[in-house]
């Protein structure tokens, strides 16, 4: 049987500019689909059809144009077009009377937030990574229209407003392309909060009630997040959905969009449930922070080049230290698994050297270079990075605490507040600058908001863990006092003894003595290593200060080091009551504030399953 599904916009004059799309899957197994697009209403005589290179939610190029072929042009009546390609991502075309048809065989094999997965169970599709587009049809409307494959139960879910005669609408090219799309034989199960509707469509092999029961933790998060802005968004279609696929094919990822999230996993959702969440909680939360509330470097979004900003610690980074705290806030996680989770980045930005080199905003600016990006040479990431979600997140764990501490009442969800009141959405983006003066208008002191981007953001200076986590009965203390070390354990077994794997770090033992990655370490105070085991237990027989003898191979040749060993910098988050220290009153009034539920006390329904 075949299965038509539109998805159509009414034009508002023939002449007007327009573009159908038409997309099949003949050849879903292979991993292919075949689509056609046709462009009608184009006054220019040469029209400019393009790959997007870029993609919402990403900042690197991509060069989707890659997975492009058997590009044909034609005219109204199907006479041939000629092409000229001006570039790799961009076809040329002319001799038209008004009207452009072009067709092309599209490959999709990677399932995930950023590119097209295609194959006999689903096609999940992120539209840059599928549809061309035309110069000087940015505004038009769009109509795409899908052959489902003959005999599937494959159905439609995205974030595409739908239509009472089954046909979906995307009134521009930035709508149709923030709007990710899922088919396949779905679970669908949805709620209502107050007069919008929440939908879960979820590919995976569970059963219907693990799905319902996935729902009511997603309800739980959405509603804490909605706590932290005091309401929801208003959806642009009165809905919103989250589009989820658990499967072992597909490629883990989470991306946001306006309306909806298209997250990807390869757990068992039936074990991995609260882990999994997670991505929810974070993706969820940028339909405030980022989709909403937008850096005006990201504004408009740019699908032709790499999207660059400096605000993506706040943007990504605050909605990574969120992530985890609605799950708390809900009841899901302890605040155990909290402590251990954000340690992890309070970890990283304390103890890498990237910090030395540079600001989180600076660290913002490179996305293009390590957002998904992909190239062949070797770089210095290890002494120069530390990613804006990880460095931001510690930042937004910091912020929480240092505001809740100096001006009672207030917190990091204040400044959320305010940044919501002042940017509600793209039209009013915003800037570092917007940033600083929200904040001060949250607290109340331009001096502390001043102090803080002086300080930590446009600086370099870290914050004082130690002191903020001790007001939440939290310490920060080392993970391994007193234990030798020489650098992170990135040692593989070769054939000349242990083989330094990556770039030692800045500021190491091993660096200071002069070793690099793929060096070769043929012995440890005069004994020969065999095996990474060897290293390590030699090293392990040290103290901090102890001087370790390393023979080993560079580029430069045999060499003999003097290593001072170091204690191990590595720091962890712990509860007071894992530590054995007392909780009082006043820290147990500081959690509860903090750790709360923000949720907005509304009329729940259960979450229903549709499908």
């Amino acid at each position: 049987m075949k299965i038509i599904l539109w998805l159509s916009i009414a034009f508002p004059a023939l002449a007007a500019p327009a573009v159908e799309y038409r997309i099949s899957f003949p050849n879903a197994v292979h991993h292919e689909a075949e689509i056609s697009a046709t462009f009608t209403g184009v006054a220019q005589p040469l029209l400019e059809v393009v790959m997007s290179r870029s993609s919402p939610g990403r900042y690197a190029l991509h060069e989707f144009a890659k997975n492009v072929y058997h590009f044909t042009a034609a005219g109204a009546a199907g006479n041939p077009l000629t092409i000229v390609r001006p570039s790799p991502y961009g076809w040329n075309i002319v001799g038209h009377h008004g009207t452009v048809v072009v067709h092309y065989t599209l490959f999709g094999d990677r399932a995930d937030g950023t590119y097209a997965g295609i194959d006999e169970t689903h096609a999940h599709l992120n539209l840059p990574a599928a549809l061309v587009w035309a110069h000087g049809f940015e505004n038009a409307p769009a109509t795409l229209a899908f052959d489902v494959p003959v005999g599937s139960s494959w159905r439609v879910a995205s974030q595409l407003i739908p239509q009472s005669n089954g046909t979906f609408t995307a009134p521009n090219l930035e709508w149709l392309m923030d709007s990710p799309v899922e088919l396949s034989a779905f679970t669908s199960v949805e709620w209502p909060i107050q007069d919008q509707q929440f939908r879960l469509a979820l590919h995976h092999r569970g059963s219907q009630e693990t799905a319902k029961g996935y729902a009511k933790m997603c309800q739980s998060v959405a509603l804490e997040a909605a706590g932290v802005f005091g309401g929801f968004p208003r959806f642009d279609n009165g809905s919103y959905t989250f589009l989820i696929d658990y499967l072992p094919y597909v490629f883990g990822d989470g991306m946001e969009h306006r309306d909806s999230t298209s997250i990807t996993g390869t757990s068992d959702l039936k074990d991995a449930e609260t882990h999994a969440l997670g991505t929810v909680s974070h993706e969820f939360f940028h339909a405030w922070n980022v989709r909403r509330i937008r850096p005006r470097s990201l504004e408009p979004f740019d699908f032709e080049r790499a999207d660059m900003s400096g605000e993506l610690w706040f943007a990504e980074g605050f909605t990574s230290y969120y992530g985890p705290l609605l799950i708390k806030r809900a009841g899901i996680s302890t605040l155990d698994d909290l402590a251990q989770e954000l340690g992890r980045a309070v970890d990283l930005v304390l103890t890498a050297p990237g910090r030395e080199t540079f600001s989180v905003v600076e660290m913002s600016r490179l996305a293009p270079f390590v957002d998904a990006a992909t190239s062949i040479d070797t770089t210095n990431f290890r002494n120069t990075f530390i990613s804006y979600y990880t460095y931001g997140a510690a930042l937004g764990l910091g912020l929480d605490l240092a505001i809740r501490r100096r001006f009672p009442g207030k917190s990091l969800d204040d400044w959320m507040r305010a940044m919501w009141r002042s940017h509600p959405d793209i039209d009013r983006p915003y800037t570092l600058q917007d940033l600083e003066d929200c904040l001060a208008e949250a607290t109340g002191s331009s001096p502390f908001a001043h102090e803080i981007f002086t300080r930590h953001i446009n600086g370099r200076e870290p914050l004082d863990y130690a002191s903020l986590l001790a007001a939440a009965g939290l310490q920060l203390r080392k993970v391994h006092p007193g234990k030798a070390w020489v650098g992170p354990d990135r040692f593989e077994t070769s054939g000349g003894g242990v083989k330094i794997s990556e770039a030692t770090l800045r500021g190491s033992p091993l660096y200071a003595a002069g070793l690099e990655r793929a060096d070769e370490i043929s012995q440890c105070d005069g004994k020969k290593l065999k095996k990474t085991e060897d290293l390590r237990s030699c090293i392990a027989k040290h103290a901090p200060g102890d001087r370790l003898n390393l023979d080993y191979v560079s580029r430069a040749g045999s060499k003999r080091a003097a290593v001072i060993a170091a204690e191990d910098p590595a720091v962890e988050i712990i509860t007071y009551e894992k530590a054995g220290l007392a909780v009082d009153s006043q820290i147990g009034s500081f959690r509860a504030a903090w750790l709360g539920s923000k949720a907005p006390h509304l009329k729940i329904n259960e979450p229903v399953v549709v499908w």
